[in-house]
């Protein structure tokens, strides 16, 4: 019987077709797999992180533990509470943050300096801002070479960082509140401009016409889509505003703390790759923290935790401060209040 010699030829071509285009997809799949793994350790890489944990040792508050249920039968809260320090340096290194207000090449102190302290079950946060001028004893604190600073009564606190770094901010900030510091994110003036730019700009509101020629900003009083070269100069934006101390300036910075978050949960970055990745890009390179939040992965699980938090549920608070008696360009903290805040974030 004579073979159907077209529908054979058929039967080739599909099955090489088939064949090849299985090999293309396999081939993307690999490919693409390739590029998440390098697109993960680039953002890995780009991470600077620092062992404060190790630093500091034993002697430190006791962490947070999770407050138990009134329901003996009810599961127990999802996670136990965190405190986070965030700096915002005014790093000198490098020509992106000198233009954007760095200065020259001689070291760096924490411009700002908040307490982000999560509830255990994520969907709240109470965010306290350590003014930088604020008197206080700074210890004792290690060194990387072994050595140790000398402690020092009525320091200003933005010095702590200075002469030495994470784990002396950290030191200090542990030695003014007996609260433990869960972990520690550090951003520089590059940094924080990237991640505006990012994001597609952040939208403030001013009360009052801000003409600042230290922060090089200009702005009237009215709503603003800002980029990061100015969502930065808001940030630092000081001697235009109220009297021209430290707490005005950081009002502003706790509206664009507000206005971030924002921006954040309209665009869902979770749920984007491509977005998330250009973001996590721009954020990583200028990035320092302890080393339990040193990866892409540990950012990104602590990232999703907060999923069920929103602008409305962040408190926005101020360390109670007064001036101090000595120095009227200086405040030290308002006791009992200051005591009693920093107590209801243990």
């Amino acid at each position: 019987m004579p073979t159907d010699a077209p529908t054979e030829t058929r039967r080739g071509r599909r099955t090489r077709v088939l064949k090849i285009t299985g090999l293309s997809l396999a081939g993307l799949l690999v490919l693409g797999a390739g590029a998440a793994g390098w697109a993960y350790w680039q953002l890995n890489d780009n991470i600077t992180s620092v062992d404060i944990n190790s630093a500091l040792g034993d002697d430190r508050p006791a962490r947070a533990v999770a407050a138990p249920s009134p329901d003996a039968s009810a599961p127990p809260p999802p996670t136990e509470s965190l405190n986070i320090l965030v700096l915002g340096s005014d790093s000198r290194s490098g020509e992106e943050n000198q233009a954007l207000g760095g200065g020259d090449s001689g070291g760096a102190r924490s411009d700002t300096a908040m307490v982000v302290h999560l509830d255990a079950g994520r969907t709240a946060a109470t965010v306290v801002s350590i003014p930088r001028d604020t008197l206080v004893d700074r210890p004792s604190c290690p060194l990387p070479d072994g050595g140790s600073t000398r402690p020092v009564s009525g320091a200003m606190f933005n010095s702590a960082y200075e002469v030495g770094g994470p784990v002396c901010a950290v030191k200090t900030v542990e030695s003014l509140t007996d609260v433990r510091m869960d972990h520690y994110i550090e951003i520089d003036f590059a940094g924080f401009a990237r991640l505006v730019d990012a994001l597609g700009g952040v939208t403030v509101t001013t009360d009052e016409d801000i003409d600042d020629d230290r922060s090089h900003l200009t702005l009237e009083a009215g709503t603003h889509h800002l980029d990061g070269t100015d969502a930065l100069a808001l940030a630092r934006t000081r001697y235009a505003i109220g009297d021209g101390s430290d707490l005005g300036r950081i009002g502003l910075q706790h509206q664009l703390v507000k206005a971030l978050l924002e921006q954040i949960a309209d665009q869902d970055l979770l749920t984007s790759p491509t977005e998330l990745y250009e973001v996590a890009d721009a954020v990583t390179g200028s990035l320092t923290t302890d080393t339990g939040l040193d990866s892409f992965g540990e950012l990104m699980s602590l990232g999703q935790s907060l999923r069920g938090l929103s602008s409305d549920g962040v408190t926005t608070l101020t360390m109670p401060v007064l001036p101090a008696p000595w120095d009227r360009n200086r405040v030290v903290a308002d006791e009992p209040d200051a005591g009693e805040l920093w107590a209801s974030l243990r």
